[in-house]
């Protein structure tokens, strides 16, 4: 019988490429976990890897099943957490991955009415970009994920849609769009923006915002972060395009900088997102209700008088 201690080797193994770090991650010997993956290709009649004294090169089948095992091993966590709730009935894990375009400016000021409105709820945090959270999520290292859509997500994850999120184009005071209070497709058709480096999922829908065009990058450089383009911007080394959550949270203040509203732009939508398989969907809708209060709250600071 195949057993939940193969699929584990299995996963390390597709993961880490290499036995010897598949075995630490598993906390065994590596003759334990080569003869527990032995034991797994004989049961399945199939080769999962090819092996050489050098290396490890995963077959496309070892592939396959190593990403079916995630899913499984991932159920599997479901069922043993929600066990585990109702046995002890008492303070739940809740272990949150989140963007760094979103989680550093919604989190600090939803994190007091989360723990007032469930207080038997423990937070864990992670930032990570969406790739890396989205494999967590399926992998059951994560319980649920604060992201912006769109995106392209499997099949087996839910995800609840909070609010919109529009931009502001930031500019150089003496730039020449510096005198405009709002902008439009028009004024940035033959501009080239500043934005944060691939695998930020803001770079692409920063770039996709306008239906029917496609707005031009300055390939000369990538930040890491949005204090990073901010510091640029300020610099005089070119304009960006900000989110309003990260606008309405702060992050200009005290910054010589030009905000104008963008126009006609398409929002990126802030979401939960968590395994179809998850028992807690309801606590994920009441953690949902307290961000999108949150989003509520800062909005109207910042409007304001």
């Amino acid at each position: 019988m195949t057993t939940l201690r193969q699929l584990r080797f299995l996963v390390a193994l597709d993961d880490t490429q290499n036995f010897s770090r598949a075995s630490e991650l598993c906390n065994v010997t590596q003759s334990t976990l080569s003869t527990g993956l032995k034991e797994l290709e004989t049961r399945l009649g199939v080769q999962v890897a090819e092996r050489t004294k050098q290396s490890v090169l995963m077959t496309m089948v070892g592939r396959d099943l190593a990403q079916r095992a995630r899913s499984i091993l991932a159920e599997v966590q479901d069922l043993e957490g929600r066990a585990q709730r109702e046995k002890t009935a008492g303070m739940t894990a809740l272990r949150l991955g989140m963007i760094p375009t979103v989680g550093p400016f919604l989190m600090p000021r939803a994190m007091p009415q989360l723990r007032a409105s469930l207080p038997d709820t423990k937070f864990y945090l992670r930032e990570e970009l969406t790739d890396p959270l989205v494999d967590g999520l399926l992998e059951g290292r994560l319980d649920l994920l604060l992201i912006a859509l769109p995106h392209d997500l499997p099949a087996q994850i839910e995800t609840e849609v909070l609010f919109s999120d529009g931009y502001w184009l930031v500019t150089p005071t003496d730039h020449p769009l510096a005198n405009r209070a709002t902008v439009g497709a028009a004024d940035l058709a033959d501009r080239h923006l500043l934005l944060l480096e691939k695998g930020h999922c803001l770079q692409r829908h920063a770039l996709s915002s306008f239906s029917g065009i496609t707005l031009d990058e300055d390939q000369s450089f990538a930040a890491t972060s949005l204090p990073t383009l901010i510091a640029m911007v300020e610099e005089d080394l070119g304009i960006t395009l900000l989110p309003k959550l990260a606008v309405d949270a702060g992050i200009s203040k005290g910054h010589k900088l030009h905000l104008s509203d963008v126009q006609g732009a398409r929002p990126r939508e802030v979401a939960l997102a968590w395994r179809k398989s998850a028992p807690n969907a309801s606590l994920f809708r009441q953690i949902g209700a307290c961000l999108q209060a949150s989003r509520a709250e800062l909005s109207h600071k910042v409007s304001s008088p």
